[in-house]
């Protein structure tokens, strides 16, 4: 699997030219050897993988990469001295640091810079990564019938929070550490539903709110991301209007998605729904993005992407509608594109669970 997925890495960097390419993103890493952590990644035009490790690392890379050549060296931009002793032919690098940029074309001025063959190699799924992203799904479909029987009047968001983390921890699952939030989930309960991106608040849960529960989590590196949207009580004839708009937006989403139809083409047969219902403006984001070693990969499921889907990419379908200073509702589901139709990793209901 893994010299596969270095092929794959090598046929997608012939666009840029090189035939060497130097990773020092964990994700890329991981893709790359199977080892995910500080460390520097170097395929060679031969297929050969080395891993560029600091001492407290070491251990571990060896331990835990495939099939790869483990340098111990000095941490930090001291590590380029290492890596520039081994480093042959016509160079790409992921690195997003300018010190080290910097540094490295010093040595080779011809490097190029460039994220595309990392991003185009994770695109499509193989075996290993589709079993791994079920799996993810499954824990996450526990975790929303933990919410069915935990979601109570006067339980405060983070509470919800703390309880739903404890089963995931439990279960392998982790944090994203995604950096443009500082809560591991998004848990909104009634106005906080109309922010996509609301961070877990001490508000307690009131009668009649929609209770927004985005789950985006990552199981031995791969990431599942799902949203339902619960009911506490009775809620307002407006609010369970847009949960059917909501419902039957994703429902019309997910039977567009085919290999070979474009990822505008799901994001406007979602939007369509939604238009047609005079919701339009209040639909604030893309439809969906890929997922896999990264919360957000390639493709974007917007009106503006050109790309087509193809079978085994990952992907969620999640529209949403939000209203000011009222409420929410977002339903997301992650899924594998399949010829004849995607599979649909996630299996909790997505009818209105009133609590």
């Amino acid at each position: 699997m893994r010299s596969r997925r270095r092929k794959i890495l090598q046929n997608c960097q012939k666009s840029t030219g090189c035939n060497t390419l130097v990773t020092f993103e964990p994700e890329n890493l991981f893709y790359l050897t199977g080892f995910w952590g500080e460390a520097i990644g170097i395929l060679d035009k031969d297929a050969n993988a080395t891993i560029i490790a600091p001492e407290l690392e070491v251990g571990r890379a060896k331990d835990e990469s495939i099939n790869c050549n483990v340098i111990k060296s000095d941490r930090g931009i001291n590590s380029l001295d290492s890596l520039k002793k081994i480093l042959k032919g016509k160079i790409c690098t992921d690195c997003q640091n300018y010190s080290i940029m910097q540094s490295l074309k010093k040595s080779f001025p011809k490097i190029k810079n460039s994220l595309e063959p990392f991003q185009k190699s994770r695109e499509i799924k193989d075996e290993k990564e589709i079993i791994l992203l079920k799996k993810a799904s499954k824990i996450i479909d526990n975790m929303f019938g933990i919410c069915q029987k935990k979601i109570k009047v006067g339980q405060k968001e983070s509470e919800l929070q703390s309880i739903l983390m404890s089963y995931a921890i439990e279960n392998e699952m982790f944090d994203t550490g995604y950096r443009s939030t500082l809560n591991p989930l998004i848990i909104a309960g009634g106005l906080n539903g109309a922010l996509p991106h609301a961070q877990v608040t001490n508000r307690k849960f009131k009668k009649g709110d929609l209770i927004v529960v985005d789950l985006t989590l990552r199981y031995k590196g791969y990431v599942s991301d799902a949203t339902r949207t619960f009911a506490l009580g009775k809620i307002s004839t407006e609010a369970k209007k847009v949960f059917d708009i909501v419902k039957e937006s994703q429902k019309i989403g997910l039977g567009a998605v085919k290999p070979k139809v474009s990822c505008k083409t799901i994001d406007d047969a979602c939007r369509k729904i939604i238009n047609e219902s005079g919701y339009g403006k209040y639909f604030i984001h893309s439809t969906g993005h890929g997922i896999g070693l990264d919360v957000h990969e390639l493709p974007t499921i917007s009106t503006r992407s050109t790309t087509k889907l193809q079978n085994n990419m990952a992907i969620t379908v999640e529209p949403g509608i939000y209203i000011e200073n009222k409420f929410g509702v977002r339903i997301e589901d992650s899924l594998i594109v399949k010829d004849k139709k995607p599979i649909v990793m996630h299996k909790f209901t997505k009818e209105l669970v009133t609590l």
